[in-house]
Formats: structure tokens, C-alpha cells, sequence
């Protein structure tokens, strides 16, 4: 028997209002109340607008889009992609943003379940699929969004992030790096581990001193702060690597403020390369992520799931990153002269726009 608004309540140990107010005013309620109550709702698997869960035909032509973090540009130029590939096929997109906060999360993807949305694209916070599986189980199209593939219950869309951190220190050892910052965020994101992964299986294959200069989040303040406090103890390295241009921006702020120049001291490369990149008072070197494609496929993905789940077949979309060279990279000052990559070494490179 499907749980009720009054088998939540029981079970969280509270009135029927408070369970109603979590659902539709959670502001309204007091955070441990919430989230006694949040566990219910999940342990019991209860879905507001119950009669309608199971009936596909009743859904909302609606998709929810729910990422880590919008006030990221990569984010903003991966919804654009989804709203226009979602508009094209007559669906809106609910925009969601988590913060990479599995409670927050799970509070949007009640949200959406109760709004009745035919499918979600998402950026998991966690490693796990349990918190979808319930939303599967109710007919709900899923696909994960610049995450690697996890099984074959789902549809996924990536980059492949272990490519991208190799072509970012490639292309700094090839102007005769040898010292290497690499500076990032959480290693639980896995983008990031795979990115970190790219670059050190590339500096041990080159003989290459990897430093690792933790950052509290991905944000420029966070590698700014990294940055900072790095070359207060003494940083040898003559090359920055960051997991994103946020941070890279950061750490060129950290660079300037300490009297040294980019790229004449300090050669920085970021990863994304999001608009302002090319724009920075020093214009970034990055790996570009096909962002907008990215955000497009995945859309197309799960509108094609949720107009026919009979016959669609779960597919992993796998995007190829390119490296970008700016002004911000140039031959380590120590070395005087750029080294020559050989043809098998040297990465792919795009032209400044």
C-alpha cells in the first residue's frame, strides 16, 4: 500500500500540517524537524500526488535540471544547452542547484517527483545511485550529467576527464616544466579525481614533480586562498595546474598580489575554458569542455527515454576535451628555451579565439 502524508507524519513523529509545510514551505520549519521528517519521506518511499506517480501519460512535459553549482559558467553554458535541446522537443527544464549537498539533493528530487517531471538530468553529489533509484522504479527518465557511466540502468553523458588532465600537463611539461603545482578542489568530486589521475599518470610517465595544492572548494577564493598560503611556505614549482579556470583566476590573483608575474615567473593553466577565460588581463590557457554539447546531448538523451521507454536503449555519451593556448603558458624561466614535444607527445591544440 502506497505511504501516506499520515504515515510520514508517524513515522517522523509529528502533525500531518508540519509534513504538509516540509513539502511546500520547508522554510516554515525548524531544520531538525525537517530533516526527521525529509527521512521519513525517503525510508518510506512517499511521493506527494500519489494517484498520479505511476501514470507516465499524466506527467508534466517538464525536466528537472539539477547541478552542483550555477554560479559556475560551466554550469550556465550546460543549461543553455539543455534548455534549448529540451524547447525543441516541447519540454521546460526546472532548474535545481545543490551545492554539492546530498541533503539538498534529495530535497530537489522530492521536489521534482511531486511536480510529476517526466525526466531529470543530473550531477549527482554522491558516488551512488539509490537516491534515483526510486525515481527509476516510478518511471522517472534519468540521465547523468558530466558523470562517468555507473551500470546500465541509466543514460550518461561525460568528458573524458583523465584525457584533460594530461593534456594539461603535457602541455606545460613540453615548455620544459619539471615542477608542477596541481591545484584542486575535493577529490570526491570525481571529475577532479579524474582529472588529478590524468595528471599524475602523465608526470610519472615523464619523470615530472607533481605538488598538490588542496583547495576548499572550486571557486577562484578557494584557489586564490590555496595559492596564497602555498607560496608562503615556499612554493617550488614553476607551473600551476587547476582543476578549473575558477580557480586559476584565483591563483593569478595570489600570483600578482605576491609580486610574480604570469607567465614570466609562474605559468597557469585552468580547465573548462569558460567565456571569461580568453578575456582574463591575462588571457588563460585551459582545456575546453564542449559545455553547450554536453548540456544538448544529455536533454536529447532523456526526452528520447521519456517518449518511448519501450524501446530506448540507455547509451554513455563520451566528449573529447582540447587543449586551448593563451598567453598565461610560456617556457619555464628556469630553462630560458621551450622543449620540443615530439610528434607522439605533443597534444592537441585549438587556436586562441
Amino acid at each position: 500500500m502506497p505511504a501516506s502524508l499520515k504515515d510520514v507524519a508517524a513515522r517522523a513523529g509529528v502533525s500531518v500540517g508540519t509534513v504538509s509545510n516540509v513539502l511546500n514551505r520547508p522554510d516554515r520549519v525548524a531544520a531538525p524537524t525537517r530533516a526527521r521528517v525529509e527521512s521519513a519521506i525517503h525510508e518510506l518511499g512517499f511521493v506527494p500526488n500519489a494517484p498520479a506517480r505511476n501514470l507516465r501519460a499524466q506527467r508534466a512535459q517538464v525536466l528537472g535540471l539539477v547541478v552542483p553549482d550555477i554560479s559556475n559558467p560551466f554550469f550556465t553554458d550546460v543549461a543553455r544547452g539543455v534548455e534549448d535541446a529540451a524547447l525543441d522537443a516541447g519540454y521546460s527544464v526546472m532548474l535545481c542547484n545543490t551545492d554539492e549537498q546530498a541533503a539538498r539533493e534529495d530535497r530537489y528530487l522530492t521536489i521534482l517527483e511531486s511536480q510529476r517531471v517526466s525526466g531529470i538530468i543530473i550531477t549527482p553529489a554522491r558516488q551512488t545511485l539509490r537516491p534515483l533509484d526510486r525515481l527509476l522504479a516510478r518511471g522517472v527518465a534519468v540521465t547523468l550529467l558530466d558523470s562517468p557511466r555507473r551500470g546500465s540502468e541509466v543514460c550518461s553523458v561525460s568528458v573524458d576527464h583523465e584525457t584533460g588532465g594530461r593534456l594539461a600537463v603535457g602541455h606545460v611539461s613540453s615548455l620544459g616544466h619539471r615542477r608542477i603545482a596541481w591545484v584542486a578542489g575535493p577529490r570526491d568530486i570525481p571529475q577532479v579525481a579524474a582529472r588529478e589521475d590524468g595528471v599524475r599518470e602523465y608526470a610519472r610517465e615523464h619523470g615530472l614533480t607533481v605538488t598538490a595544492l588542496p583547495a576548499e572548494s572550486m571557486s577562484a577564493a578557494a584557489g586564490e586562498e590555496a595559492v596564497r598560503r602555498a607560496l608562503a611556505q615556499g612554493l617550488d614549482a614553476t607551473a600551476l595546474v587547476c582543476a578549473n579556470d575558477l580557480i586559476a583566476v584565483g591563483a593569478m590573483r595570489a600570483l600578482r598580489d605576491s609580486g610574480l608575474r604570469v607567465p614570466g615567473d609562474m605559468s597557469v593553466i585552468g580547465y573548462d575554458d569558460i567565456d571569461f577565460a580568453a578575456s582574463a588581463a591575462v588571457p588563460l590557457t585551459s582545456v575546453r569542455q564542449p559545455r553547450y554539447e554536453l548540456g544538448r546531448a544529455a536533454a536529447e538523451l532523456v526526452v528520447g527515454e521519456c517518449r518511448d521507454r519501450s524501446t530506448h536503449v540507455h547509451r554513455h555519451m563520451d566528449f573529447q576535451p582540447t587543449l586551448v593556448v593563451r598567453a598565461s603558458t610560456a617556457p619555464a624561466p628556469d630553462r630560458g628555451t621551450s622543449t620540443t614535444a615530439s610528434a607522439s607527445t605533443r597534444p592537441p591544440v585549438e587556436e586562441p579565439r
